[in-house]
């Protein structure tokens, strides 16, 4: 990605001014501080005048505020010198569509790289001491350590769109896998619950996890042996003892609370490090802010989700929690005696960040499917002005970025490797191809499956997966949402679509593309009958 700095001149130009000003007042209360020296004969100018160097520097001023208006009289194709109506907005043709998305994405979205990198350095460098002093602690309570004891593996996996390289706005969110190493007496049978009849569809992503014995251990010593692990993080589940996503969430709150105390020490002179407990839904949150004695380059407040996960092999995890089973109204029973507290949810960012790889080496240079899905995230954020709460949180649910960025690479994927209608000249109908294609998904005439737990799967562009997951049932993304949500949010995509032009015009950019009145509120505007 090329970088481009902009320079802010409604800044630059009177801080340059009074700059100015102040060194030529401090020059001349330096000069008249000067009492040894010799008053100048009459009829000699005895230095600049003060008054008349404030006079420039404010003319200068004016004159460079002015800029924009000198330039826009001498336009070629403009109206006549001298009428008073050249600056009239009406004499300037509407900017097209292309040229609002690219002054809202370099204005509002794009993140510069050197801020970026610098963040992502300092989250790794927090969030290692952090990982490395959870290793060497022990865990207190009825499992004191030793053989049968959850800790860290001591490393931690960096996912998100931080690290995929469509984050937008600020880099102040970060997610962070921290692997847990599971006693040497204890193995895992993960197992899909896709392939169930009786499940509903929401729960079609979710696994279970069965203890084992290790091969080569005896069946009653291992019960006898796993008996404190297994009080302290299973459940029973058909008269089998599960690993408990809330009960390891429950631990990892509580051992990460002790090892920040062993780390906040040596912390203090770089940032401020405090952490969130998460719960039923969300994992817990880590926040660094910058101290102010620390000077180093492009120190912002952050938020670090660190998110519990146990490894399959060939980089899938179990994560805790798992994703929300019912995104309205309260959890559906689950058939065949399964509980709610014995599901994981499954992680497959180290193949996905394989798969956007794998479409980055096959796209011609300058293709441009990663600014579509920034642009995508902000007509998505654009769509959610006017909501209510609660309206506001079901559409960002149904248009997570999660579902956008899975949009993204099912388009890809379809058409083989991105061709040359991925440039930088096609940007616009890129954008409206992908959202015609989440339009259809929504209203159910297309699938959105999961990009790993999909029919095929990308397993030929990722690499091998465990057999749990080329064993595991198609996941739809948009199956836990009823029809009445899934078509009102069709039909709200497609109207904020149709209505961009006026959003960027009054949500974005700079002011001179302002050419047209603001849109109407969209909590009264509705919409028209025929959508979608």
């Amino acid at each position: 990605m090329s970088v481009h700095y902009t320079l802010n001149l409604r800044v630059f130009w009177p801080l340059v001014t009074g700059l100015c000003t102040a060194l030529v007042c401090l020059y001349h209360v330096l000069r008249g501080s000067g009492g040894a020296r010799a008053e100048p004969p009459d009829g000699t100018d005895g230095g600049f005048p003060l008054l008349k160097v404030a006079v420039l520097l404010f003319l200068g001023y004016i004159l460079l505020r002015c800029r924009h208006a000198v330039r826009q009289r001498f336009l070629p194709g403009s109206p006549r010198l001298g009428s008073h109506s050249t600056f009239s907005p009406g004499h300037f043709p509407e900017p097209s569509l292309g040229i609002l998305l690219e002054s809202y994405y370099e204005h509002e979205l794009r993140l510069s790289p050197h801020v970026l990198g610098h963040s992502k350095a300092h989250v790794s460098r927090i969030v290692g001491e952090l990982v490395r002093a959870g290793r060497t602690r022990g865990s207190p309570g009825p499992i004191p350590g030793g053989a049968l004891a959850l800790a860290f593996r001591g490393d931690f996996i960096q996912v998100g769109s931080a690290y995929e390289q469509h984050k937008i706005r600020r880099p102040d969110g970060f997610d962070v896998l921290v692997p847990l190493r599971l006693p040497p007496l204890v193995a895992l049978e993960p197992r899909s619950l896709g392939p169930e009849p009786a499940l509903a569809p929401a729960f079609h992503g979710c696994f279970v996890c069965a203890l084992k014995a290790p091969p080569g251990a005896s069946g009653s010593h291992w019960l006898r042996d796993c008996k404190p692990f297994a009080d302290g993080f299973c459940v029973d589940v058909l008269g089998r003892r599960h690993l408990s996503a809330p009960l390891v969430l429950r631990w990892f709150q509580a051992h990460l609370q002790r090892s920040l105390a062993t780390v906040r020490y040596s912390l203090e002179g770089r940032c401020r490090v405090s952490l969130t407990p998460g719960g039923l839904e969300q994992p817990p949150t880590l926040h660094i802010l910058p101290c102010r004695t620390d000077y180093g380059c492009c120190r912002l407040s952050m938020a670090v989700r660190l998110i519990p996960a146990v490894h399959l092999g060939d980089g899938v995890f179990l994560v805790a929690p798992p994703p929300s089973p019912s995104p309205v109204g309260p959890p559906s029973e689950l058939p065949g005696g399964l509980r709610t507290d014995a599901l994981w949810g499954v992680n497959t960012a180290r193949q996905e960040q394989k798969l956007l790889c794998w479409v980055q080496e096959r796209a011609p240079p300058g293709a441009c499917y990663l600014k579509c899905l920034q642009l995508l995230k902000a007509l998505r954020d654009l769509g959610a002005r006017g909501l209510d709460p609660a309206a506001t949180a079901q559409w960002g649910r149904i248009l997570s970025s999660y579902m956008l960025k899975t949009a993204l690479l099912a388009v890809l994927l379809r058409e083989g490797v991105p061709a040359q209608g991925w440039d930088e000249a096609h940007l616009c109908d890129r954008l409206e191809e992908l959202v015609q294609f989440l339009r259809d998904c929504l209203l159910r005439r297309q699938t959105l499956f999961h990009c790993v737990l999909g029919p095929g799967g990308a397993a030929a562009e990722v690499g091998p997966l465990p057999k749990v997951l080329r064993e595991a049932a198609p996941v739809d993304l948009l199956a836990a949402f009823d029809r009445q949500a899934r078509e009102l949010a069709a039909s709200r995509l497609l109207s904020t679509w149709r209505r961009l032009p006026q959003l960027l015009r009054v949500y974005g950019g700079p002011r001179y593309l302002d050419r047209c009145p603001p849109p109407r509120s969209q909590r009264a505007q509705g919409f028209p009958e025929d959508q979608p």
